[in-house]
Formats: C-alpha cells, structure tokens, sequence
C-alpha cells in the first residue's frame, strides 16, 4: 500500500508536467509546440509574459503555476516589487469581475421590489 501524500498538490508533480504525452502523445506535444510559440519573444517580452503568467495563476489560483512563473519572473528580470504588481493587478480584476455582477443582482431586485 503505498503511503498517502501529506499535501494535494506537490512540487515534485510539476516536474512532471512534461509527461502529460503518456497518455496522449499527439496532443500533449501540440500543447509543448503551442505553449512554445505563445510564451516566445515576440510583440512582448519574455519578462512581460512571465508577469501576465505570474497574475494569471493567482487569479486562477493554481500552485504549480505560482512556483514556475515566480521562477521565470526572476529569471527574466523582473524583481519582487514588480512581481507583487503583476498579482495586485490580478486580484483587481478578479474582484471588478466579482462586483461588475452585482449589476444583475441590483436589476433583480430592482425588478423584485419595484
């Protein structure tokens, strides 16, 4: 019986991640080329997409994303002040879109109580 992990998720799954082809080759190797592509120099730097992930996996609040884009961050050159930034602008636009739908709940009860 093999021993129960202590955490859900684990640092040791995300060096993993590259094994997603096990169970299907042709779309996880389309997924590497894509995510390639995507996270290239291009229109935007390798630091500014480091910081666009790095806000995105705290929005989405993904652990494993949180450790491999503080790590690229840092190894593109953006500091902690920078960092933080990128996470404050994350939790602003997730909390404008938490509010934004209260606009449906004010015109329900507008309706409810008119």
């Amino acid at each position: 019986m093999s021993k129960e992990k202590e955490h859900y998720f684990s640092k040791d799954e995300l060096k993993q991640f590259g094994n997603i082809t096990e169970f299907q080759e042709q779309m996880g190797k389309d997924y590497f080329k894509w995510y390639g592509n995507v996270m290239a120099e291009g229109a935007l730097t390798k630091r500014e997409k480091a910081l666009i992930a790095l806000a995105v996996a705290h929005a989405i609040q993904c652990p494993y994303c949180i450790d491999a884009y503080s790590s690229d961050c840092l190894k593109h050159g953006s500091d902690e002040e920078q960092m933080m930034e990128a996470v404050h602008v994350a939790a602003a636009i997730k909390a404008g879109t938490t509010l934004v739908y209260s606009v449906q709940m004010m015109n329900h009860v507008k309706k409810k109580t008119m």
